[in-house]
Formats: C-alpha cells, sequence, structure tokens
C-alpha cells in the first residue's frame, strides 16, 4: 500500500476522532505534519502523545478564518480535510453553525490549498450524500435527495471540489466516509455516535437505546479501513483517481440488533454481567437513512483500497479499546 513519507501534512480536524488517527500514523511514518482545529469538538487530549514530538505543530485556530486557512496550508504538500460539524441532529438542532463550518469553512480551505499551491486536497465527504435515494449498495454517481441540513453541506462540499477543480486546476479527492468507528471516538455527549454509545451503555450495565425496531442497517467501516483510504488518495496516480469521489466503507451490512449483540458479546469477555444487559426501543430519528451499504469497486479500483479489517475484527479492536479506556474495573 501506498504510504504519506517525508511530507509535509495538513490535517484539519486534528483534534478530533478520525483526525487524530490520521496524524498519529503520519508521524509514524517521518512526515512533518500540522494540525489545525478550534476545539469544538475536538478533544486536546487526543493531541497529548504528539506534543512533545518535534514533527508536530498546533494551530489552535477555526477554519471559518480565511487567513487562519492560508497560514496552516503554507508550505504543505498535502491537506486531509477532516474538520467539520458532525451530526445529523446536530445539524438539524443548528443548521447556521453546521453550515457556516461545513461549507464556509470548506470553501477557505479549498480557496487556501489553492493559493498555497497544495499537491492535493483531500477531503472527508460522508454517506449521507445518497438522501433518500433507495438503491442498494449505494454507488457514486446515483445519489437522492439529501435529508438533512448535515447532508446538504457535505453534498455542496463535493460541487465546490468538482467547481474549483475546474476553474482553478486544483486536485481534489472526496472520501465518502460510511459510519467510520475505532479508538478515540468519543462516547460522550448528545450527539455521539452509535458504537461508542452502546459500549459505554454496555460497560456500565444499562441498556442502550435503539433507535426504531433495530433494523436500520449501516456499513459500519473500521478507523484503520480510513486511514487507508486518505493516504492513497493524496498519493494515487491513476488517471482518473483525481477530482472525484469514493465511498468508503466494507461493504457489508449490519443491522442495529446485530450491532448491540456483537458488541455485548465483545464485552462480555471483559465482564460476564454484560451479557444480562438488553437494548431498549425508542422511535426513529430524524433525517436518519434506513439502509446504507457501500459498493466500494470504484475505490479499489481507481485508488487500489482493500480495507483491511472486516465489521468484526473492528469491533473486536474497537471494545478493547473502549474497555481499556472507560472501564474502572480490574
Amino acid at each position: 500500500m501506498k504510504k504519506i513519507e517525508n511530507s509535509r501534512v495538513l490535517v484539519t480536524g486534528g483534534a478530533g476522532f478520525i483526525g487524530s488517527n490520521l496524524i498519529e500514523t503520519l508521524l509514524e511514518q517521518s512526515n512533518q505534519v500540522i494540525c489545525l482545529d478550534n476545539f469544538s469538538t475536538g478533544k486536546r487530549e487526543n493531541l497529548i502523545p504528539f506534543l512533545n514530538n518535534p514533527d508536530f505543530t498546533l494551530i489552535d485556530g477555526d477554519i471559518r478564518d480565511s487567513k487562519v486557512c492560508v497560514a496552516a496550508c503554507d508550505g504543505v504538500d498535502y491537506v486531509l480535510h477532516q474538520a467539520a460539524l458532525g451530526s445529523v441532529p446536530r445539524s438539524i438542532v443548528d443548521p447556521i453553525t453546521t453550515t457556516e463550518v461545513n461549507i464556509t469553512g470548506f470553501v477557505n480551505m479549498l480557496f487556501a490549498a489553492h493559493e498555497t499551491k497544495v499537491k492535493r486536497f483531500v477531503y472527508a465527504a460522508s454517506s449521507s450524500t445518497y438522501g433518500d435515494s433507495k438503491t442498494l449498495p449505494k454507488v457514486e454517481d446515483q445519489i437522492g435527495k439529501p435529508l438533512s441540513p448535515y447532508a446538504i453541506t457535505k453534498y455542496v462540499n463535493e460541487l465546490y471540489a468538482e467547481n474549483f477543480a475546474a476553474i482553478y486546476g486544483i486536485e481534489t479527492v472526496g472520501l465518502r466516509y460510511f459510519n467510520v468507528f475505532g479508538r478515540r471516538q468519543d462516547p460522550h455527549g448528545a450527539y455521539a455516535a452509535v458504537i461508542p454509545k452502546f459500549v459505554i451503555s454496555l460497560i456500565n450495565h444499562e441498556s442502550p437505546v435503539i433507535n426504531g425496531n433495530g433494523n436500520h442497517s449501516r456499513d459500519f467501516t473500521y478507523i484503520d479501513n480510513v486511514i487507508q483510504a486518505n493516504q492513497l488518495a493524496a498519493l494515487c496516480t491513476v488517471q482518473g483517481a483525481a477530482n472525484t469521489v469514493y465511498n468508503i466503507a466494507f461493504g457489508e451490512r449490519t443491522t442495529l440488533n446485530e450491532l448491540f449483540y456483537q458488541l455485548r458479546d465483545n464485552l462480555s469477555k471483559f465482564d460476564p454481567k454484560i451479557a444480562a444487559v438488553e437494548p431498549t426501543y425508542g422511535p426513529n430519528r430524524s433525517g436518519d437513512i434506513p439502509h446504507s451499504l457501500a459498493n466500494i469497486d470504484k475505490a479499489r479500483k481507481l485508488l487500489g483500497y482493500e480495507p483491511e479489517y472486516n465489521v468484526s475484527a473492528g469491533l473486536a479492536a474497537a471494545t478493547q479499546w473502549y474497555w481499556q479506556t472507560f472501564s474502572s474495573k480490574p
């Protein structure tokens, strides 16, 4: 697999779940890494392992500030743009801030990358872009109408990237992430993702709430697959690989019920009492897509993407990390 090495890389949103994992890998591969984050959702503790590394630079700044974006991009080879306000429910509660960060901030970063002559701008797109499309598996050129303000912002990002490539000649690659999970994903807060929320509930012997009847399904994608995809997207030289978007997933569908029982089985190995915990069921969430499954043929063909972790292997690794990090038990 191609790896980014001996380069200068900017990771926006680097204090977040995905961003901090990217930084860790990039530093291990002898890169100089700049992190740009305003810590609105990112965690400073995620960066503690890197602060004394001479190849790591932290910029405490906001992508809504165009001058900060230009300064962060100065001298950079690649931008891995992860900064965004995630969460469909958050965007429904506060569409204004979601739009400011995810669209204005994105355009600021994109134009800054152009002005500073960055080699390639890789950005986090989203499977939410598929909206109300009922086609399964999801194929990149067949999308529906977005179902939330968040989904709209992520689709607009793709439009801007395509437009800037045509007008300014900047090379961009969008990665439509499908339900990424793994180490450092925050289990706390109103907008925590489903896997860390379920895990913490189970560790505490509490019943997690499943929205709907549990038959909604997702293509859960382990973090190491996403790290691989970002590097391939930055480096790939195959004709037609740049200035397009890719599904980044494993290509396997798991229902929320199946997810719960897999997590319970994994955690029961550490604490047998967890095996007795049952879920509770609540109403469906507004703006949610019922089913999600990715076709990853395009990423395989053009990027050379081959996800190493299936859902079971990823859940095993993730639950072990959560147990070691959040369990007070011996």
